[in-house]
């Protein structure tokens, strides 16, 4: 018997206190779902179909800018409304195929900073307008990115945030301690190293601030990750660091939980399997994945034109003969297939690596 048959639940995009025990039983049992931003049909289709062949829960997000992406870059976001409408039109669109795969979804919106907060408002506008029709938000959960401002303005805001939320039944995820590196528009690359390591007080007063409002919040803690990807050795990883804010959390609390704080893995991308499962081992239960598979979805699509590419030069005229035609080579279900492939590929070793394949 596995997750969904434990749990009671449906496929499809998940809600409230099913978003909560799944993170419930991804701590307890030790694995992580994995996040993957994605910016198309054709990237939501490759993850549930990783996901339905490894018969694992995911996670599926949106960025900022890949909600722009989604609404079409011929759309003005000087106000975030192509910002809004795609990820609104994304949250659709998967919460409408998502069924047909079997599987259980997190519908989730990616890093949301302080000047991206109307992106953030206009969501959850959307939920509340879902929830008055359906009973339910149309996402399951935002996040706010709060973690270049100070820890006390942080706070605050997430807070209001997660009061605004709590009617919905919407989970929230923040962050505390910056992420180095690039990612959406957001460049880190130069901060100081000490600005990548959460301290346990901090992780203990954002528990004290938000657990008396509601219990459906996630922390992502800086433990030296960083965006995008890297030669090897050159990222600093402390997963460590998060059994200690474990600790210190529990310890005050004192009511016998071991590891009362659900963690998120920011910044994996070069990452080893065994600094993925030391992180897990430690309430991780939520790894956000882009940029390796940015770079997955692209070799597919690259090999194929490498490979076709005298048929794909015109659309009529190839080694066959110049009169025979390419049609069948520059169709985009062809190419773009390919890359759905290799992206699907890369989510598949990463459920593995994180321990989620099989959990349903």
């Amino acid at each position: 018997m596995g997750l969904m048959d434990k749990l009671n639940l449906k496929p499809g995009v998940i809600y409230g206190q099913d978003v909560l025990k799944v993170f419930q039983y991804a701590k307890e049992h030790q694995f992580a779902l994995p996040a993957v931003n994605v910016t198309s049909s054709s990237t939501v289709v490759a993850v549930l179909e990783a996901a339905k062949e490894t018969r694992s829960p995911v996670i599926l997000q949106v960025s900022n800018g890949g909600a722009a992406f989604f609404a079409g870059k011929s759309i003005p976001n000087s106000n975030q409304e192509a910002s809004v409408a795609g990820a609104v039109a994304a949250a659709h669109f998967i919460r409408s195929i998502a069924p047909v795969y079997g599987v259980p979804v997190i519908m989730h919106s990616d890093h949301c900073a302080k000047k991206l907060l109307p992106w953030l408002d206009g969501m959850i506008d959307a939920d509340e307008a879902f929830f008055k029709e359906h009973g339910t938000s149309l996402f399951s959960s935002h996040m706010i990115d709060l973690s270049e401002e100070d820890l006390s303005y942080n706070i605050e805001t997430t807070t209001k945030y997660l009061k605004r939320s709590q009617p919905l039944g919407l989970w929230l995820e923040m962050e505390v301690g910056l992420t180095g590196g690039e990612e959406d528009g957001v460049n880190n690359e130069d901060v100081d190293n000490n600005s990548l390591y959460t301290q346990p007080e901090d992780i203990l007063a954002i528990y004290e601030a938000l657990s008396p409002i509601s219990n459906f919040f996630s922390i992502a803690a800086g433990f030296g990750n960083v965006h995008g990807v890297y030669q090897p050795g050159n990222v600093k990883l402390h997963p460590e660091l998060l059994g200690k804010h474990q600790a210190h959390v529990a310890k005050k609390l004192g009511d016998g939980q071991a590891k009362p704080v659900f963690f998120v893995f920011h910044g994996g991308s070069g990452s080893s399997k065994a600094e993925f499962q030391e992180a897990i081992s430690y309430g991780v239960v939520k790894v956000n994945l882009d940029t390796d598979l940015q770079w997955a979805y692209l070799t597919g699509h690259r090999d194929y034109i490498l490979k076709n590419i005298e048929y794909l030069r015109t659309q009529v005229g190839n080694p066959e003969g110049p009169g025979k035609p390419n049609k069948k080579k520059y169709d985009p279900r062809v190419w773009v297939r390919e890359g759905e492939k290799t992206m699907k590929a890369r989510v598949i070793e990463a459920l593995d690596d994180f321990k989620t394949a099989g959990q349903l």
